[in-house]
């Protein structure tokens, strides 16, 4: 064990204070993912280093990085990322430089182009007609053939590289351009064995990992339930006919995986959705979007307020049934749907004013449209991009991934759970439909060979249920006489324990959740979820003994004791939480304070302890003076040890100002998190003091200055436990 005061002596303050970082190193997690997918696998910053001016999705950037730069050798990546700007300065066409490019064509006769190639068919002439995008060529004549191959050409349009040739002729009705090659941006084939062989060698964890990387966005950033929110947005690429609605703050990604992830959805504008374009167009009898892409996401839709009534019966059935008619012919198609817009209202405004779909259309308000919906992801959980949050390491090139998933959509992992579980039997077929393919979908990225433990199919199947509760609770509230068939949102393991699912929200803000229906019915056993023994209410949704004000509807209860043994759970993505309620009411009136936590290292860290020590310093007699002691373990990396410890030094010298005289005990021997007290509190951390997500990189963030808007970072929970008080009374040390 050290002492503060020794592991200080040997540093020059000086000299590391003005330490820098080093360069970012590739981490353990990237070495296995280059050994197990090598070529298959590129840089994700990589990205935004090759992107330029050049104006094109991610997954066609990656195409060619994974041509060029697809390696862990720095010398073979930086010659790749050279070849790609070269490719990228020669052949891509900037909208603005179309005229240079036709002239260069022109001047050469052929010239190879990388540009998205929309195909319309003439039937006048009686021949397929490409349109060029950003060349802004039109008419150019493309054989029947290659549309065969490529039909996603006549709907919505597919990034090509393509040889364009220039031959005038003195017939004005002659199209001077001449199409010689074309080939779309897709990877060729993709082997799936290997792809299952591979993912045996990585835990669920690195896995997940492999993935958020994959789509660009940093794991370190995410905790688990964020991870799980950010993958269920590929659902709809490896799931058939799943219908998935996210509304959220401006700014948090939404649209990005649909945008940019893969070459087999397409992103389109709520209002320039009509039924000819998305199911079909009755004077051609040509299918739309539906019939060619794996997904279809519909960008700002909250914001559409112009309703084609038409459209959403027609939508209506189709998310129903598969399939749609027109005229007398009834069509079928297997493409997904996203549903994604911005909230303006907070969760407790909606839960109070409205419902959660406050900011649809009216005319897709329809409990009947809303029932279609398999999974609500809460948008308004999911932090706004920071620089931080995109991924420095290394993912499946995206157009790869697209592959496997697009394989994976004719398997059926839907009935995996059975195995543990089993839905609860007041589950309507519906609900159930939903629940199982959003459960189907994540196993099939998850756990793409169907094989998992009874606890990594219980975190899914929960999270799966948690999202169709949300859809049919707000439904509840649009529709009450949907109310009369009582519903329980559960499962049950083989052991015949029930377990009871509920929304992030609905623990969150109980009053609000349910301000116009009956509450919860009592299980079987006549008790409900909040009066098991010795679980004491969550301070961030029940009032405590010191300030609380009820909703006005909800029924008087009597103020639970502060200083009651028991627990208290928490769950990931929860707010409303803070030291002065978890934890100062049994610390008040100590003379002596040990808290024992081994992970006191990052600045965010050290600023939770801080917080804890200024509350303690607040509440005690200006007069009096109260010595604690932090356990904790020594940052082993020479580089970050210097931070750590000039980090604490400066929290002692503010604490001690103030009369809290903090000790500090560095020992690599703890792993136990806790806080104990002279006076007889012993206070078990199951995640230590850091509680919360990384704070923002925003100055202005409240969370900064208030620990209520902080988010809950993982599930954890925390014990309160009475102890003999030592010898020599409440002061003895």
């Amino acid at each position: 064990m050290t002492n503060l005061e020794d592991a200080l002596g040997g540093i020059d303050i000086l000299a590391a204070a003005e330490a820098t970082d080093t360069a970012p190193t590739k981490s353990a997690l990237d070495d296995k993912i280059n050994e197990y997918f090598g070529g298959a696998v590129v840089r994700k910053d990589l990205v935004k280093a090759v992107r330029g001016n050049a104006v094109v999705p991610s997954y066609v950037l990656e195409y060619l990085l994974g041509q060029y730069a697809a390696s862990d050798d720095e010398a073979t990546i930086q010659a790749g990322i050279d070849s790609v700007r070269q490719i990228l300065g020669t052949h891509y066409v900037n909208r603005n430089e179309h005229m240079l490019v036709k002239s260069e064509i022109r001047r050469r006769g052929r010239h190879r182009v990388i540009d998205k190639v929309t195909v319309t068919l003439n039937d006048k002439n009686d021949v397929h007609e490409a349109d060029f995008e950003n060349l802004q060529v039109k008419g150019v004549i493309i054989d029947d053939g290659t549309v065969k191959r490529n039909p996603k050409l006549l709907v919505g349009g597919v990034w090509c590289i393509c040889d364009i040739e220039y031959v005038h002729s003195d017939d004005q009705r002659v199209v001077p351009w001449i199409l010689g090659s074309l080939k779309p941006i897709q990877v060729a084939g993709v082997d799936i064995d290997h792809y299952y062989a591979a993912r045996k060698a990585f835990t669920t964890e690195e896995w997940i990992d492999l993935l958020m990387q994959s789509i660009g966005l940093n794991p370190e950033q995410f905790n688990e339930r964020g991870k799980l929110i950010s993958l269920t947005r590929l659902v709809p690429f490896v799931e058939r006919n799943y219908n998935i609605v996210e509304l959220g703050p401006k700014g948090t990604g939404k649209s990005h995986t649909f945008s940019e992830f893969s070459p087999n959805g397409i992103l389109i504008s709520g209002g320039e959705v009509t039924v000819a374009k998305l199911f079909v167009n009755n004077a051609s009898g040509r299918i739309g979007l539906v019939g060619y892409w794996d997904c279809v996401a519909f960008d700002e839709f909250a914001a559409n307020r112009r309703t084609d009534q038409n459209l959403v019966n027609v939508m209506k059935n189709y998310l129903a049934n598969k399939s749609f008619s027109r005229g007398t012919s009834i069509y079928g198609a297997e493409a997904s749907m996203a549903f994604i817009g911005n909230t303006t209202h907070t969760v407790p405004y909606m839960l109070k004013s409205s419902d959660l779909f406050d900011e649809l259309p009216d005319a897709y308000r329809d409990p009947a449209w809303l029932d279609r919906i398999h999974h609500y992801i809460p948008g308004w959980e999911v932090a706004p991009i920071r620089s931080e949050m995109f991924s420095t390491g290394y993912g499946f090139v995206v157009d790869y991934l697209a592959e496997i998933l697009r394989a994976k959509r004719s398997e059926d992992f839907s009935d995996k759970y059975k195995n543990y579980f089993t839905l609860d039997s007041s589950i309507s077929t519906r609900d159930q439909d939903g629940i199982r393919k959003t459960f189907s979908g994540l196993m099939k990225l998850v756990h793409p060979t169907g094989e998992a433990t009874e606890d990594e199919v219980r975190a899914l199947l929960e999270f799966a249920i948690e999202g169709r509760k949300r859809v049919k609770d707000s439904i509840l509230r649009i529709d009450a006489t949907m109310r009369d068939t009582p519903v329980r949102f559960r499962y049950s393991d083989m052991a015949g324990g029930r377990h009871d699912v509920a929304t992030l929200e609905e623990s969150q803000y109980p009053q609000l959740y349910r301000r116009d229906w009956d509450a919860i019915p009592e299980s079987e056993d006549g008790a409900n979820a909040g009066a098991a023994t010795g679980v004491l209410p969550n301070p961030a949704t029940a009032p405590s003994s010191e300030s609380s004000v009820a909703a006005p509807d909800a029924p008087a209860q009597p103020a639970p004791s502060p200083l009651a043994e028991g627990h208290r759970d928490f769950t990931a993505g929860q707010r409303g939480v803070s030291y002065e309620t978890l934890l100062l009411p049994y610390l008040r009136g100590a003379s002596t304070i040990t808290i024992t936590d081994p992970y006191i290292r990052m600045p965010h860290q050290g600023r939770n302890l801080a917080d804890l020590l200024s509350l303690l310093a607040a509440a005690k007699d200006d007069a009096d003076e109260i010595d604690v002691l932090l356990v904790t373990t020594e940052e082993s990396k020479a580089e970050f040890k210097h931070g750590q410890l000039l980090m604490l030094k400066s929290i002692k010298d503010a604490s001690d100002a103030v009369g809290v005289r903090l000790g500090v005990r560095l020992d690599d021997t703890i792993h136990d998190r806790r806080i104990e007290t002279n006076h007889g509190w012993r206070i078990d951390l199951g995640k230590g003091l850091d509680i919360w997500q990384r704070p923002s990189d925003n100055p202005f963030d409240f969370g900064r200055s208030r620990q209520e808007f902080r988010v809950i970072g993982t599930a954890f929970t925390v014990h309160y436990v009475k102890i003999p008080v030592a010898d020599g009374g409440e002061d003895a040390h």
